[in-house]
């Protein structure tokens, strides 16, 4: 499995929206056939300039006859909450889990419609192989964190899990590996059992 960092790796790449003019009657008919919750909405250019949604559709005023002068610009959220492609995949969760969205419209630079991202898109990234995480982690502490030779540090992943032993060359640096471990995509939690740092 690739690594899994940025939203454009797990987004689903295939959009349905509905465009400002789209009526009432067919962003119902949408919502239903491909069975979501909601919709991007799109000006000419592509840009997303809105949302709607189900909940959207039952805040009509009840009583009224207009449904087919109603449009998708008149029904909609704005401005829309939108995540970039390039955006990490934790702060796409923190966005989603701070508005209550079960799905974000994905945009490029120029805000135009790329994708959407689901939270199920989001937890792909635990599905990745404990192995490639291990793997990843070493090379990280090997290469980047702590100096060739001056520590000896074991990694094992197991479902996610990382637990770390072995000897570090100082004792301020437990905290510094542990963070960066915690951010390899996959890893659920972080444990460690080192010993007294190597003498100098």
């Amino acid at each position: 499995m690739k690594h899994l960092r940025s939203v454009e790796d797990v987004m689903t790449h295939a959009v349905i929206s509905v465009d400002q003019g789209t009526a009432f009657k067919d962003i119902v008919e949408a919502l239903r056939m491909w069975n979501v919750s909601a919709l991007p909405v799109l000006a000419q250019d592509g840009q997303v300039v809105g949302v709607v949604s189900e909940a959207d559709l039952l805040l009509k005023p009840q009583g009224t006859d207009t449904a087919h002068d109603t449009t998708a610009e008149q029904l909609m959220t704005r401005p829309a909450v939108t995540v970039t492609k390039d955006a990490p995949i934790p702060a796409a969760a923190r966005l989603m889990a701070r508005g209550h969205l079960k799905r974000l419209p994905v945009v490029d630079g120029d805000g135009r419609l790329v994708g959407v991202v689901s939270r199920g898109d989001l937890l792909k990234v635990f599905l990745r192989p404990d192995e490639d995480i291990g793997v990843e982690i070493r090379e990280l502490i090997t290469y980047q964190l702590i100096p060739h030779g001056s520590a000896e540090v074991h990694v094992h992943v197991a479902n996610g899990i990382v637990y770390l032993n072995g000897s570090l060359p100082d004792p301020a640096m437990e905290d510094v590996v542990v963070r960066a471990a915690g951010t390899v995509p996959g890893v659920v939690d972080v444990k460690t059992d080192f010993t007294v740092p190597v003498s100098a």
